[in-house]
């Protein structure tokens, strides 16, 4: 095969973890709850290891999922330099119960405000090293300023900067960092005066619970934190319904089908009846287009891989444009799963390099953009040239 032969996919190293715990295909079976032959068929490269299988498996082999995922995945520094600000983020997370000493006068919460905005812009189109490079100041820049002045709204704003440096940690696989900003992000949640922020904390942890197989209690705190939404407030709609559309994908996970669709109809009703094209103040992006791809994302977790391509069927072009560019890129990669698993492996390279096209950054650090190139690469006798081109720029 014209590709890489050392590259190490999730299987080499699932097999590795799994010798080394002294454990057979059949004792891994028993404890994660999947048959052995699709144990099998992961280790050797011909089936695809699903975020749910990689979660499970990683519960039961008592390591994080990063480890068996092979995150982070350390590119050139000198294409996208994304890991290089990891150790500032750190140093900025280091800050509790008191302000940092900073180098000069902080910035104002006005301009900092302004900071904020231009952050979501690069979170929502997915340029992690340009949002890697601009947190670290800003986060301890707003650390000064909420224990300083103890202003309520400084304490949104630093709970904002937590929420989008844990988003990035974690999509870079540095689940500690982001579980210990997490930590952080409720303290500032707490001291923010707002009532939905804490629960917009556990619709952000709810999402680290998934990933290490937690289902079960991280619905339960999802359904929890929304009976505690206040009516009356205006970002209501938004916070119910998107801690109802991440119930729903957790419950997808959990194979809770009758849940997982009743929390997706709450969120549809919820959506309908504001009456907004688009409700976005917590970073949602909680619209009905991004609805429709979370339905097509619920079968897929759900394993109904032809309602998932048929909601995908459904979903209007131009809708899908609308979206921001990271969940129009995640859509793509959830498609390249439903065809990669039906055999259609034209249409996954397709819908591979479309994400690509759309979040560059984005799908070369995703799990399963790397899952689905590695199954390409392993079912051509001769890697196509479109493929062999995209599987050397996720090398790492």
């Amino acid at each position: 095969m014209s590709v890489d032969q050392t590259h190490e996919t999730i299987g080499v190293r699932l097999a590795r973890i799994r010798k080394r715990r002294g454990l057979t295909q059949h004792g891994l079976s028993q404890r994660a709850n999947y048959a052995r032959s699709h144990i099998a068929q992961v280790e050797v490269g011909h089936k695809v290891a699903t975020p749910a299988f990689v979660a499970a498996v990683a519960a039961a082999l008592g390591v994080d999922p990063s480890e068996l995922y092979g995150q982070p995945y350390m590119e050139d520094p000198r294409r996208t330099g994304v890991h290089t600000a990891i150790t500032a983020i750190r140093r900025a997370m280091a800050h509790l119960d008191v302000g940092p000493d900073l180098d000069g006068p902080p910035r104002t919460l006005a301009r900092l405000q302004a900071e904020i905005c231009v952050a979501l812009r690069l979170r929502h189109a997915a340029r992690h090293a340009q949002l890697a490079a601009r947190l670290p100041s800003v986060i301890e820049e707003l650390t000064w300023h909420a224990y300083e002045t103890e202003r309520p709204d400084a304490w949104r704003m630093l709970n904002r900067a937590h929420g989008l440096a844990a988003s990035l940690t974690r999509r870079l696989g540095y689940n500690d960092l982001a579980a210990q900003i997490m930590e952080r992000a409720a303290a500032s949640a707490r001291n923010s005066q707002d009532p939905h922020l804490p629960l917009m904390m556990t619709h952000r942890r709810a999402l680290l619970m998934m990933n290490v197989a937690v289902c079960g209690p991280a619905v339960r705190l999802l359904e929890r934190s929304v009976d505690q939404v206040d009516q009356r407030r205006p970002d209501a709609a938004e916070v119910a319904g998107s801690l109802h559309l991440r119930a729903a994908v957790i419950c997808a996970r959990n194979r809770r089908a009758s849940a997982a669709w009743d929390h997706y109809a709450q969120a549809t009703e919820i959506s309908k009846a504001a009456g907004s094209p688009s409700l976005d103040e917590h970073g949602t992006d909680f619209n009905p287009g991004n609805i429709a791809v979370h339905g097509a994302a619920i079968a897929l977790e759900l394993g109904d891989l032809d309602e998932a391509a048929r909601r995908d069927r459904a979903i209007v072009r131009t809708t899908l444009a609308g979206l921001a560019a990271e969940r129009r890129a995640h859509h793509e990669l959830d498609m390249a799963r439903v065809h990669v698993e039906t055999g259609a492996y034209g249409r996954a390279l397709d819908r591979l390099l479309s994400a690509e096209k759309t979040a560059p950054q984005m799908a070369r650090f995703h799990p399963t953009a790397h899952s689905v190139v590695d199954r390409l690469v392993d079912v051509h006798r001769t890697v196509p040239d479109p493929l062999r081109r995209l599987h050397t720029r996720m090398a790492r």
